[in-house]
């Protein structure tokens, strides 16, 4: 860590980053530049990129439209990794090319989840209660 440099202005770097990743490999994928049968068939979203600290490692969270073989998508991305990494750090400034780590985004499942929890008729008359208290 640089000697100015603030723990918060050094999050901000990372989050720039991860963000700048996220671009470049939506761009890619957008355009069809990997030569993949698997991903020329299937959207797939990078929702997010989280960078180590050191900026050498970067976690992408991807899903596939509809959330549909996502087993499968996710085998194609991790194939064609190091096209992916020599592209990110084509496009992406960085003193060292990002080794990129391809997972599945649970967090629209775990959302859905709470969700339908929430509906649960137990649940929905336990918060009107509550509403109910407060008023």
């Amino acid at each position: 860590m640089r000697k100015n440099e603030t723990p918060e202005g050094r999050s901000v770097r990372l989050l720039r980053v991860g963000e700048q990743v996220r671009h470049a490999l939506s761009e890619i994928l957008t355009r069809g530049e990997v030569h993949d049968e698997t991903l020329a068939k299937h959207m797939v979203s990078v929702t997010e990129v989280r960078m180590s600290p050191d900026l050498k490692h970067a976690t992408v969270f991807v899903k596939p439209l509809l959330g549909r073989d996502e087993e499968i998508v996710l085998k194609a991305l991790r194939t064609n990794t190091a096209f992916f990494q020599s592209e990110v750090a084509r496009r992406v400034n960085t003193k060292y090319a990002a080794k990129l780590k391809f997972l599945a985004d649970e967090s629209f499942d775990e959302g859905s989840h709470i969700e339908a929890l929430l509906r649960k008729p137990s649940i929905a008359r336990d918060l009107d209660e509550d509403q109910a208290d407060q008023a």
